[in-house]
């Protein structure tokens, strides 16, 4: 029994849960917004099962493909490949499953062959583009690497958009909020990501990822962690028109406390004094916990959005 549930755990260790758990925090509200007002909660269960499946299956080819630098690294070498938990063939397989039932998952019972489609999509761009590339070949792999991560919103606003009569009348036009949600997670992926690289920097230096902290002077870094962090919140804000009064606060509130603490992680750089740049990588994380769930509230309540407010 006891190498069963072993076994059990390593392979729910390939999914990488932790990861797997903020990219559905990002597709609830997307798909409550696209829908606003109007629940769907079978759906939404739906998708996020199908979701699952189609990160699982992302995370496990990443771990695949990172098998050899896996076991360089001290934050990766008790993943489950990396200590032969599982075998780089076992995960392969798995991996395939995943992708394929969450395929015909959002196809057959989320009724929307286009997230389908982009889970698809997703899962190419992360392994081949980013792991297999970008990662290991230039400082700006968390860049445009990130955009796979950003996927999610994406997922959801295509099944809502497939399915729900609301989201339908509203056209292609109400995709422009699914952009600036996929913005708002694509600019916070760096300073999310180089906020830990900082504090793993050794690790990835020994693994020879070019991670930004490896190649560029912590200053340089954390100037870039800044110049990120007020893009994300800008980005957050063009949102707050098809929002309601609950959003706008939430993004103005949250927004202002992340770059206070990015702005704080710099100035103890510039000035010489030790920092604890993980402070603001798991800020980073409530921030965007904080964003979303006050989006989800935002669209529940489907009361005025702050465009009518105004008046227009």
């Amino acid at each position: 029994m006891n190498q069963i549930a072993d076994r059990v755990k390593a392979y729910v260790a390939l999914t990488k849960p932790r990861v797997i758990e903020l990219l559905l925090v990002a597709t609830i509200p997307a798909m409550l917004q696209a829908a606003r007002g109007d629940i769907h909660l079978g759906l939404i269960l739906l998708t996020l099962i199908g979701g699952w499946m189609g990160a699982a299956a992302a995370n496990t080819f990443n771990m695949v493909a990172d098998y050899d630098i896996d076991q360089v690294m001290r934050r990766t070498r008790r993943r489950p490949i990396a200590k032969d938990s599982v075998t780089v063939g076992q995960a392969r397989v798995f991996a395939w499953a995943m992708l394929i039932l969450s395929v015909l998952w959002l196809g057959f019972l989320c009724k929307s062959w286009l997230a389908a489609f982009f889970i698809v999509l997703t899962n190419w761009f992360y392994i081949f583009v980013y792991t297999k590339w970008l990662k290991r070949r230039t400082w700006q792999n968390v860049i445009w690497g990130g955009a796979a991560g950003c996927m999610p919103v994406i997922v959801g606003w295509a099944a809502t958009t497939d399915n729900t009569v609301g989201a339908l009348n509203a056209g292609w036009a109400s995709w422009s909020q699914a952009i600036i949600l996929f913005m708002i997670i694509f600019f916070w992926t760096p300073p999310h990501t180089w906020a830990l690289g900082m504090r793993y920097r050794e690790d990835y230096e020994a693994a020879g990822v070019p991670m930004m902290p490896v190649v560029k002077p912590p200053l340089e870094v954390t100037r870039q962690i800044l110049l990120y962090t007020w893009a994300t919140v800008i980005t957050s804000l063009l949102l707050v028109p098809a929002a309601g009064w609950i959003y706008a606060v939430a993004a103005v509130a949250s927004g202002a406390w992340f770059i206070i603490m990015a702005h704080r992680l710099h100035s103890g750089v510039k000035a010489g004094t030790p920092v604890k740049p993980m402070k603001l990588f798991f800020l980073s994380n409530n921030y965007l916990s904080v964003l979303f769930v006050a989006l989800s509230v935002d669209a529940v309540l489907g009361w005025d959005t702050v465009w009518q407010l105004l008046g227009f």
